[in-house]
């Protein structure tokens, strides 16, 4: 039985629209007109209710209708983390890969959720990890909203980990402005580049400003060069108040790394982006396996 579900008819809009003249509804599944302001497909799925929407699609209402905006049913599923009602729509056929005027697309959509397992289904049925436009990456709103297994699932199905887009950077530097730090953390293991940022500007340098040892403690573990300058010509400790614990923390890292971390960062650098897993399959002691893996 599905718990979303109430008694009554669907009113065939969203709560709050009431009787507004600019709402324009479907009267007839099987219009010519592709495009609504809203629809009670639209409404199951923004609610929720897996019931009604197969009702509603066993009555011949298409899953791919679309508001002026372009934004579909399976949008507003993956936005409410809708897993029942993302498959529903998915195996009638939604477009997996749909686009709305913000260039959001339901992947998109599910990392704003952070529904790992919307994010997943999508994925399953061909959703494009790698956005079509600047505007709307998936691995970059799962990095600043703190989603991790959204990101893990991304990079299980080939994005682009250090996809760069030139107002926002890396996702790893959208983590670290967002001081995310359990997705700082999985995008490290996973291969990210610790000194690509935004322009010159590196993760480390983001974090200098927030002044976050946890975080500047981390990147310097993964190798982030603490020496880099930005467009400023300024380094990570000239962004620092002298007088603050994170001024320290960059004292005690002058001088070159020991010879076990450089070993480290090297044997991490031979298995490449989002292979460090392989680790775990090789011949070696247990503890040397979880010194390679950050553990």
């Amino acid at each position: 039985m599905d718990g979303g579900e109430r008694g009554g008819k669907s009113s065939g809009r969203p709560p709050g629209l009431g009787a507004c003249p600019n709402t324009r509804l479907f009267s007839n599944p099987l219009m010519g007109d592709a495009v609504s302001d809203w629809s009670p497909v639209h409404e199951a799925a923004v609610l929720g209710r897996p019931l009604s929407l197969r009702n509603l699609i066993n009555q011949g209402w298409p899953v791919n209708l679309i508001t002026a905006d372009r934004v579909s049913p399976l949008h507003e599923a993956c936005l409410g983390g809708h897993l029942s009602c993302a498959n529903i729509l998915l195996r009638h056929g939604a477009d997996v890969n749909g686009v709305t005027a913000n260039w959001h697309t339901p992947l998109f959509n599910a990392c704003i959720s952070g529904s790992q397992d919307c994010v997943s289904v999508l994925l399953q049925h061909g959703a494009n990890p790698q956005p079509q436009n600047d505007l709307a990456s998936p691995m970059h709103e799962a990095a600043k909203r703190g989603h991790m297994k959204c990101i893990e699932t991304l990079v299980t199905y080939g994005s682009d980990i250090d996809y760069n887009i030139s107002h926002l950077g890396t996702p790893l530097y959208v983590a670290c402005e967002n001081q995310q730090i359990s997705c700082v953390r999985k995008l490290l293991e996973s291969g990210a580049n610790v000194n690509q940022g935004r322009g010159l500007d590196s993760p480390l340098h983001v974090v200098a400003r927030k002044l976050n040892e946890e975080l500047a403690n981390l990147l310097m573990d993964f190798g982030a060069d603490f020496q880099a300058k930005n467009a400023e010509g300024k380094r990570p400790v000239d962004l620092v108040p002298p007088d603050s614990p994170l001024s320290q923390l960059f004292m005690e890292r002058e001088g070159p790394p020991s010879l076990m971390q450089l070993c480290r960062l090297r044997i991490r650098k031979c298995f490449g982006a989002g292979q460090h897993y392989k680790i775990t399959g090789l011949v070696l002691p247990e503890e040397l396996k979880r010194f390679l893996l950050h553990l």
